[in-house]
This record gives C-alpha cells, sequence and structure tokens, in this order.
C-alpha cells in the first residue's frame, strides 16, 4: 500500500470511531415539578390550608380522587445512554394532606424506594377466553346478531297479533 492511501484509511477509520463514540452520549432530564426545599419547610401543618399551600408551591402534579384529599407534587430525574430508554436517577413526591376543613395535617417526601420496577414480558398479554385466529375475528358476529331468541326482529314486518291475523 502507498503511504496516502493508508493515511487515507487511517483518517476514515478514526472518523467512524468519532462518529461511533459521538452516539454514545449520556442525557439528563428533570421531569415535573422543580422542589424548592426553603417553599417545602416553610408548610406547616395545622397553619397552613389549601389556599396558601397553592399560593407557595402551585397547583399540584395530581390530587388524590377517592378518601382524604391529598395533593401529590412529583419531582424525578432521569439518564439515559445514547437511544436507550431513560432510567429513573432520583425521584421525590411531595404528599400534602388534608384535614376535612382544608387545613394541612401532614407533608411527607417518598423517595426512589417507591418506585416499581416492572418488567414486561413478552409482547402479549396473556387473557382469559378463546383464542380466536384473523377472519374468526372479522366475520365471527355475522348471523349471530338478532339470530336467536324468538322475539319479533328486523325488518317490522310482523303479524299483527298472536294468530298471525
Amino acid at each position: 500500500m502507498r503511504p496516502t492511501t493508508k493515511r487515507l484509511m487511517l483518517i476514515a477509520g478514526a472518523a467512524s470511531m468519532m462518529v461511533a463514540v459521538g452516539g454514545c452520549t449520556r442525557t439528563r432530564a428533570h421531569n415535573g415539578y422543580l422542589l424548592d426545599p426553603l417553599l417545602v419547610d416553610s408548610i406547616a401543618p395545622g397553619v397552613d390550608n389549601k389556599a396558601s399551600v397553592e399560593g407557595s408551591l402551585g397547583r399540584p402534579t395530581f390530587a388524590s380522587q377517592f378518601g382524604p384529599e391529598e395533593w401529590f407534587y412529583v419531582s424525578r430525574d432521569t439518564k439515559a445512554l445514547a437511544f436507550r430508554s431513560p432510567h429513573p436517577v432520583a425521584q421525590t413526591v411531595l404528599r400534602v394532606r388534608f384535614d376535612p376543613i382544608g387545613n394541612v395535617a401532614a407533608v411527607d417526601r417518598l423517595g426512589m424506594d417507591q418506585v416499581a420496577r416492572i418488567s414486561p414480558a413478552g409482547d402479549k398479554t396473556p387473557t382469559l377466553g378463546r383464542k380466536r385466529g384473523l377472519f374468526e375475528e372479522l366475520f365471527g358476529n355475522i348471523g349471530t346478531v338478532g339470530a336467536g331468541g324468538g322475539g319479533s326482529g328486523g325488518s317490522g314486518g310482523g303479524t299483527g297479533g298472536p294468530n298471525g291475523s
């Protein structure tokens, strides 16, 4: 090989290596509420109410629908490598519980210990019932709607009375 060909191959190899390594970037992201420790620590049970909590912390990420009223502020930091799915690095859930009158009863912080790690098995959800093919799904109900039962159905061409008259 000539020295220039060797040099071009070396440059091409180095360029392809840089492209490959450049794709392995780490990305960090923050999702949800930005917790300000000073504001969170200023919420006092028995002193604050819904209006004062919303005034200092803002609207909650979500609120409870059943049971005692609770507001949740969710904050999550994630990281990902290149094109992989992001996974949580840190998470804080601030739960503000209210009494029936609307005053703050308690303020709790929940962390990463509450994150459930699930791994779906396969790409199918197991269900009960019979297994039907494509054509059975498409054409399975033809002829079954209004077919049984003995009730008058369909076209309105009834005979009038029970004797057929």
